[in-house]
């Protein structure tokens, strides 16, 4: 049976009141502009594009499709590195005991600061593009790293990790198999782990990484009010552990409160947080098995404890797709309408424009459109999370036509 190109549900546990939440903790909302003075340092930093799709908006029937394009950054291609590099940061702040101090990158190399450090070694479990970023970041400032990738890692992203500078360890398992046994692995070499999902005593480094990718929609929003937008309306982001999703939805909430309309997108086969809500009892829930999907980023089974907080609290709706809505994604992205800017997206970052396509175009989106309340007057924005990190698969799906949109779900036919 083929699957639904989409699925959603409500968030009956969203709060309608007014108190603080665990997301103004985690992320209040005077902190964004001091991570951005952090970020500004990193060499080669820039912002990433806001790239406008206005002719497909129009064919939607949509006011604008608005893509932060992530695939530019630091030429890693992927928004990871802005959590990995903060988080690490953090931990060396706290090493020297002065966490109420800004640090630059002057200071990490300032020799008597580097010998109170002494040697560190960070280490982190990845799906390919947050292992990069924290390889990336430690060496950087001087650090060596050891990265843990999951047994179906692809090639590509296990060699781009290593050329950021890490040694790479491949764990028989999934991802969340990886994550356990870089904890274990960590306490017996005392390494320090730099994870973007978090456990019991275990929140703070999590925390930072869900901090450190606030400078992505900081930038956003210089960008939308450079075309003459105050806000969007509406938000698709993508999930696997969820601390991205939560770390948009607490960023906008922040500002906006509940004036944008925001759903979480995952893969149907790695559906955490859907579950989660699915299950009616304010908990978070895992999936098992191999969390076999194209979208590698977000293959996770087990949502982190502090981001479903947030989310709970927070998010509008969810919803899940299979692996051909981010497949088609992917080839629009790539080949888009004439006059639209090309954007380059691999598997974790087109879902969520899939998505949007398959609401505003196809039958089974009718019920969720009129929900949402998208239409003419709708400003959306999208997160492509990552460019093409893991080239074999992008060439399977955008020059092969891997992962073909099933006959029953094509809204297009020649001629």
């Amino acid at each position: 049976m083929v699957e639904q190109p989409i699925q959603w549900t409500k968030n009956r546990y969203k709060k309608t009141v007014t108190a603080v939440s665990r997301g103004e903790e985690i992320l209040p909302a005077e902190l964004p502009q001091r991570i951005r003075r952090f970020h500004r340092q990193l060499p080669g930093y820039r912002k990433s594009p806001l790239k406008g799709l206005s002719n497909l908006a129009a064919r939607l029937g949509l006011g604008g499709i608005w893509v932060k394009d992530e695939s530019a950054r630091l030429d890693l291609q992927s928004f990871k590195v802005l959590g990995g590099s903060y988080a690490i940061y953090k931990l060396i702040q706290k090493r020297l005991g002065r966490e109420d101090q800004e640090l630059s990158f002057a200071d990490l190399a300032n020799g008597t600061i580097r010998k109170k450090l002494g040697d560190i070694t960070f280490a982190a479990a990845t799906d390919g593009n947050h292992g990069r970023g924290v390889a990336w970041s430690a060496s950087q400032m001087g650090f060596k790293s050891v990265i843990y990738v999951h047994k179906l890692t692809s090639q590509g992203r296990v060699q781009a990790i290593e050329r950021s500078g890490a040694q790479v360890v491949v764990v028989d398992g999934n991802y969340d198999d990886a994550v356990r046994q870089v904890v274990q692995d960590a306490q017996r070499n005392d390494w320090e782990v730099v994870s973007d999902t978090s456990w019991e005593g275990y929140e703070d480094i999590p925390k930072w990484v869900m901090q450190g990718y606030t400078t992505m929609f900081s930038e956003a929003q210089e960008q939308l009010a450079a075309q003459g937008l105050s806000q969007p309306t509406h938000i698709f982001v993508q999930a696997g552990v969820g601390s991205l999703a939560a770390a948009t939805i607490g960023f906008y909430h922040n500002l906006f409160g509940d004036s944008i309309q925001t759903c979480v997108i995952e893969p149907t086969k790695a559906a955490c947080l859907y579950r989660s809500v699915q299950a009616e009892d304010g908990q978070p829930h895992n999936v098992e098995g191999d969390l076999d999907t194209i979208m590698a980023g977000l293959a996770c089974g087990e949502p982190n404890p502090i981001a479903w907080e947030i989310l709970k609290d927070r998010a509008d709706y969810f919803a899940i797709c299979p692996d051909f809505v981010a497949a088609m994604g992917m080839r629009v992205y790539g080949v888009p309408l004439q006059g639209d800017p090309v954007v380059i997206s691999g598997e974790s970052g087109a879902v969520t424009l899939g998505a949007l396509m398959y609401i505003m175009q196809h039958r089974t989106g009718r019920e969720f459109r009129e929900q949402l309340g998208l239409g003419p007057e709708s400003q959306v924005i999208l997160i492509n999370t990552e460019g093409n990190t893991s080239p074999d698969d992008f060439r399977y799906v955008v020059w092969e036509g891997g992962i073909p949109v099933p006959e029953e779900y094509k809204m297009y036919s020649p001629g």
